[in-house]
């Protein structure tokens, strides 16, 4: 996406939903909506059959450093 389609999603999304968006929380809201962009294209490149399946449990991993 690019930034001036990022800012007219916001723009209708946020009127489609009767959503006031504050001035002051625009920049953070169409820096997010990038952010999740950028993650999508990276799911999105990820080439997958016609065999591929999701999983059927995900179970986290806790990493040994972050525990207590």
């Amino acid at each position: 996406m690019t930034p001036k389609t990022i800012e007219a999603y916001v723009d209708a999304a946020a009127a489609a939903l009767d959503l006031p968006l504050r001035p002051d929380h625009r920049a953070g809201v169409l820096r997010y909506l990038a952010l999740a962009a950028e993650f999508a294209a990276v799911v999105e490149a990820v080439p997958l059959d016609a065999h591929d399946e999701p999983a059927v449990h995900f179970t986290p991993v806790v990493h040994t450093e972050w525990s207590e």
